[in-house]
C-alpha cells in the first residue's frame, strides 16, 4: 500500500487568468445565477440547523474531532478498512497518482471486456479526469447525475462541489438539450428532467460497469456510504455486473456510529435537507441470495497528493466532507463563480486544497488563498469546523517564503515602513483627507494605479479615533 509523492496536473480547458480578472469578465446572468442559488441555500441551511439543534456549533465541533481523528490515524485505519472490504468480498486497489487511478479503472474494465461505463457523481473522478482518460481508450464513460451530464455534453467543468451547473440557467440547459438532439427547445425544468431520464435509462441497461465515489467509508464495517438526491447511483449499480468505487483516502471514518453525526450535518449543510433522498450503505458485491446487483466490487483508494497534504501544516483541510457550505456563504465565490478558481475544487475549500494538491505546481494556484476577505464565514458554516481562514493565511505565508509573485498586488514595503513609525503614521493620518480629492489616475505609483483602478476606495475617515481618545482622557 505504498503512496508516492505526486503532483496532479491542473484540469484541462480551465480558464487561465487570475481569479479577479475572471470575475470582472463574468456575465451578469451567470453571476446572478450563482448569487441567488448560494444565498438561498445558505439561508435555508442556517434556519434548519438552528431550528432543529439546540447547539449546532457543538455538533460541528464533534464532527470536526471525528474527522481529525480519522485523518491522523489513517496509517491504522486504511489497513483495517482494506481487511473489512476484502472480508466483505470486495477487491481493494491502491493508487498513488491520478494516472495510477485511471489505469486501475481501465485494467478492471479490460479484464471484463467492458466498453461502457455509467458513473455517479464523484469529485475524485473529476480530479483525475477519468472520463477523458477512458474515452481516449475507446470506453464510453457517461455521467448520470443530471448536473454532471449537462456539464459533460457541454464539454464544461463543474463550478460547485454539490451543484455542478450552478452557473447555468434553464434556458442555457434547454439550448444544450436541443443541440444534442434530446428534444425541441423547452426550458421547463420538468421537461428537461424527463428527457434526461429517458435518455439515461437506456444507458443504464446497456452499461457493463457502474462507477461511484463514496461520501464515507467505515473502517469498522467496511461499508461504503453514498448519498444522492436523484437515485442515479442506484441505477448505476442495479443492472451492471461490476461496481467500481473511487475513493479518496481521507473519506475513512473510524466507526459506523460516527456516520450518525456526519450524515445529519452533510444533508443540512449541503442542500438544506434533513437527510438526502437516497442514503446507501454498500457492504460488498451481491450475495448468492440476492437476485440482482453487481457480482464484482472493486474499491480504488486514491492518494494523488493527499499524503503530502497530511504532512503539511494545512492537514485540517482533509476533514472536508464536500458539502459546499463554504462556497454558498463566501462573498468572493458568489461574485466570481467556481470556474474562476481554475481547479476542480472551487470556493474557500478549493483555495486551500487546490494549491496543496498541485504539488510542485503550487505557484500556478498561489493566488487563490488571497482571493478571500478572511471574514471567517466559511469556518462558521463548515460542518466539520475546518479553520479555513487560518489555512489561507498559512498558504499566503508559504507563497511569501517561496517568493511566488502575486499579480495585481501593490508593493507593501512602503506601507510596512509607514505603519511601523508612529510619527510618520500620525503625519499620514493628518494628510490622509487629501486622498478624497486626488483622482486615482494621478497616483504616481503604477502598481497602485492598476490596483486602485479595479476598486472603489472608501472615503478617508482616519484620525477620528485619536481625537476621541484624547477627549476621553481629558475628562
Amino acid at each position: 500500500m505504498p503512496f508516492l509523492a505526486s503532483a496532479p496536473a491542473l484540469p484541462s480547458a480551465m480558464p487561465s487568468q487570475p481569479i479577479d480578472q475572471f470575475a470582472r469578465e463574468l456575465s451578469p446572468e451567470t453571476r446572478a445565477s450563482v448569487y441567488q442559488s448560494t444565498k438561498t441555500t445558505h439561508e435555508k441551511r442556517t434556519k434548519l440547523l438552528f431550528d432543529q439543534f439546540a447547539d449546532p456549533n457543538r455538533l460541528r465541533t464533534l464532527a470536526g474531532e471525528i474527522k481529525q481523528h480519522a485523518i491522523e490515524n489513517l496509517d491504522t485505519l486504511l489497513p483495517q478498512v482494506e481487511a473489512r472490504l476484502t472480508g466483505n468480498g470486495a477487491k481493494v486497489h491502491w493508487a498513488s497518482t491520478a494516472q495510477g487511478a485511471c489505469e486501475a479503472v481501465l485494467r478492471i474494465m479490460q479484464a471484463r471486456g467492458a466498453t461502457k461505463l455509467v458513473k455517479a457523481k464523484t469529485m475524485v473522478s473529476e480530479e483525475i479526469e477519468l472520463a477523458h482518460f477512458l474515452e481516449g481508450h475507446g470506453i464510453e464513460a457517461l455521467e448520470t447525475d443530471l448536473g454532471e451530464f449537462i456539464v459533460q455534453i457541454d464539454h464544461d467543468h463543474p463550478s460547485h462541489i454539490v451543484r455542478p451547473i450552478i452557473h447555468k440557467n434553464r434556458r442555457e440547459i434547454a439550448r444544450s438539450f436541443e443541440r444534442e438532439g434530446l428534444g425541441a427547445y423547452d426550458d421547463d425544468p420538468g421537461t428537461i428532467t424527463r428527457r434526461a431520464r429517458h435518455y439515461l435509462r437506456h444507458k443504464y441497461l446497456a452499461a457493463d460497469v457502474g462507477l461511484t465515489g463514496a461520501n464515507f467509508v467505515s473502517a469498522e464495517s467496511g461499508r461504503i456510504v453514498l448519498v444522492t438526491n436523484e437515485g442515479n447511483s442506484r441505477f448505476c449499480l442495479a443492472a451492471t455486473k461490476c461496481h467500481i468505487a473511487l475513493v479518496g483516502i481521507e473519506k475513512i471514518v473510524p466507526r459506523d456510529r460516527d456516520l450518525a453525526v456526519l450524515l445529519n450535518l452533510l444533508g443540512r449543510s449541503g442542500t438544506a435537507q434533513e437527510l438526502t433522498v437516497y442514503t446507501e450503505f454498500i457492504g460488498g458485491p451481491k450475495s448468492a441470495a440476492q437476485p440482482d446487483g453487481p457480482e464484482e466490487m472493486h474499491v480504488i483508494f486514491v492518494d494523488n497528493g493527499r499524503t503530502e497534504v497530511l504532512a503539511s501544516e494545512c492537514r485540517e483541510i482533509l476533514r472536508c466532507i464536500r458539502c459546499g457550505a463554504c462556497l454558498n456563504v463566501c462573498p468572493v465565490y458568489r461574485q466570481a463563480s467556481g470556474h474562476a478558481y481554475r481547479s476542480v475544487y472551487p470556493g474557500p475549500v478549493g483555495a486551500v486544497l487546490s494549491p496543496l494538491l498541485a504539488g510542485e505546481r503550487f505557484p500556478q494556484l498561489a493566488d487563490l488563498p488571497k482571493a478571500s476577505s478572511l471574514c471567517g464565514a466559511c469556518n462558521e458554516v463548515c460542518p466539520v469546523n475546518i479553520p479555513i481562514p487560518d489555512l489561507l493565511l498559512r498558504l499566503r505565508q508559504r507563497a511569501k517564503e517561496e517568493n511566488v509573485p502575486s499579480p495585481g498586488t501593490p508593493p507593501m514595503g512602503a506601507w510596512a515602513l509607514l505603519a511601523s513609525q508612529p510619527t510618520a503614521w500620525r503625519a499620514a493620518l493628518a494628510g490622509g483627507r487629501l486622498m478624497n480629492h486626488v483622482p486615482t489616475k494621478l497616483i504616481p505609483v503604477p502598481a497602485l494605479q492598476a490596483w486602485a483602478a479595479q476598486r472603489e476606495l472608501p472615503a478617508w475617515r482616519g484620525g477620528e479615533f485619536r481625537k476621541w481618545l484624547r477627549q476621553r482622557r481629558s475628562r
